[in-house]
């Protein structure tokens, strides 16, 4: 009889709530937490690719909370604060200990809930004083047993345009209007079902296992539409899928023209379409080992390419029968693995594959491979308890995720969609940190880059045989400490102190930070 019972129960869960809605990759300490719970063995996480959706990020909760006398007090206490939030996928009903929200409904059909957003976030150096300031409003439902909706808005404004494409920082990308105001709207629609879920979503994503950036995809361009699909249809195999509708920003001048605007005259640019697709496939061969590996095409079609609408394609092999005696699309391999079966460590490496060719990688004058490789370990909750200590390598050789076509870059409104340093460079990225209260975060990193010379302008000659950082035209050195603590979900109080040393070709950084530079930076904010 308790079998039966426990059957139903499991049934009804699933059929109950089997919805998805993501969690947006900003909110970075959930995504921390249980990776670290993983690397305790208390959990397993797929940590190559981000957002996860609330149910699963609810789960993983369930999960700690059922194995509680493993978990030191300040993981208690994490762990019922999250759940305040995502007991919403958990409970049928809004009966239990819940977290504030401006708004929040459930029955036995439809739940919805809504918060405001508010934000602000200054910094103050020898220059002057810059800021950052966004507000808006987000919102999630839950429809029947498989529809799920989400949306979120928010208007930005910098006080100087710290983030454009050009520059090589980790800032999110921004699309500029008049007094570098900024808009992002995010959201998608998603039809789930136990094994797994397809949506149509704009969205920010990464992909490939980082501590201070993916080289694979990122997730700093600003969002763009795509088709996602995800299949867990047995334990050890995991799929995902993305076709994008990218920004070229090239300007199509057989479609572009003239208008009559009043008494004036006006041009009216239209640009060249650019279209993704990419798959991701991770094997779990071993408990908490994942292997990972994908491939990606962006192409310039007028629409999107039939072929490239099926998920589990080569798509390299597609276009090279698509455009046979023609200019290839630009398309990329990637491979990843990331272990967590030494307790408290996580192990990973990532390599994304630009164009590689067998013919001449030991020819020392044609050693020009396009690759980028990354390196890192994180150890978490030991020797000490709420802990951490990373160290992570990342080389990407010249030329890589770049393209002589223009309307075919590893981009969307000209920021790279891989590394945020792009090519011919290579950073160390150092960090430690503590937990010492529920919520409290604290940081101590240091990150060195160099970058070696453009060779973008060489166009489709003479891309062979470059050398990987000949000469150093830009050296990044940055000391950082860093804190931010949580007072209730979703509201933070962040400060931190940097210290920066950059030097070599201004168009890589903000006036603001070229040089020797010390900066103090304060912030508060409600939502992301």
């Amino acid at each position: 009889m308790k079998y039966f019972l426990l059957y139903l129960f499991f049934f009804f869960f699933i059929k109950l709530y089997p919805q998805e809605v993501y969690h947006h990759i900003s909110n970075e300490d959930i995504y921390a937490f249980l990776e670290e719970m993983a690397s305790a063995h208390l959990i397993e996480v797929n940590s190559v690719a981000r957002p996860w959706s609330r149910k699963y990020i609810a789960e993983k909760l369930s999960e700690l909370k059922k194995q509680f006398d493993k978990l030191n007090k300040v993981q208690q206490k994490e762990v019922d604060f999250y759940l305040k939030d995502f007991n919403k996928e958990l409970k049928p009903d809004k009966h239990f200990n819940k977290r504030f929200d401006l708004f929040y409904y459930k029955d036995s059909l439809f739940t919805f809930s809504a918060n405001l957003i508010l934000g602000i976030e200054y910094w103050n150096n020898a220059k002057g004083r810059l800021h950052h300031r966004w507000n808006g409003a987000e919102a999630f439902a839950y429809v029947g047993t498989h529809w799920g909706f989400y949306a979120s808005l928010r208007d930005n404004h910098d006080s100087e345009p710290f983030r454009n494409p050009q520059y090589l920082n980790r800032f999110p990308g921004a699309n500029y209007k008049s007094g570098h105001d900024f808009s992002e709207m995010r959201g998608g629609v998603t039809y789930s079902w136990k094994w797994g879920s397809v949506g149509l979503l704009k969205d920010h994503f990464v992909w490939g296992d980082n501590l201070n950036g993916s080289n694979i995809f990122s997730g700093r361009t600003p969002s763009y539409v795509y088709l996602n699909l995800h299949l867990t249809p047995v334990k050890w195999l995991e799929f995902r899928y993305v076709h994008g509708w990218l920004s070229s920003m090239v300007v199509d001048s057989a479609r572009s023209y003239w208008f009559q605007d009043g008494e004036e005259m006006t041009y009216r640019r239209v640009y060249h379409p650019k279209f993704m697709a990419a798959n991701f496939f991770t094997l779990k061969p071993w408990k908490r080992l994942y292997l990972t590996f994908g491939n990606s095409i962006v192409y310039d079609y007028s629409h999107p390419y039939p072929a490239y609408l099926i998920p589990f394609v080569f798509f390299k092999s597609v276009d090279h029968t698509a455009n046979a005696g023609i200019d290839n699309m630009n398309s990329q391999m990637f491979f990843g693995v990331t272990s967590r079966q030494i307790k408290y460590l996580h192990l990973f490496a990532t390599l994304f594959l630009d164009e590689i060719a067998i013919s001449r990688m030991f020819k020392p004058e044609e050693h020009s491979n396009f690759y980028s490789l990354k390196v890192g370990g994180a150890l978490s909750n030991w020797p000490l308890q709420n802990a951490g200590l990373k160290l992570e390598y990342t080389r990407t050789n010249p030329l890589t995720f770049q393209h002589y076509v223009p309307t075919l870059t590893f981009a969307s409104n000209r920021y790279n969609l891989g590394s945020y340093l792009k090519d011919n460079v290579h950073e160390l990225y150092l960090a430690v940190n503590i937990r010492p209260l529920r919520g409290l975060f604290t940081e101590i990193s240091y990150t060195a880059a160099q970058k070696g010379p453009d060779y973008t302008y060489l166009g489709n000659h003479g891309r062979l045989g470059l050398p990987f950082l000949e000469t150093v035209d830009w050296t990044s050195k940055t000391l950082r400490l860093y804190t931010r603590y949580q007072v209730v979900h979703d509201a933070y109080v962040t400060a931190s102190f940097s210290h920066r040393q950059v030097t070599g070709n201004p168009a890589y950084t903000s006036p603001y930070w070229q040089g020797n530079t010390d900066t103090f930076s304060v912030g508060v904010n409600f939502g992301f």
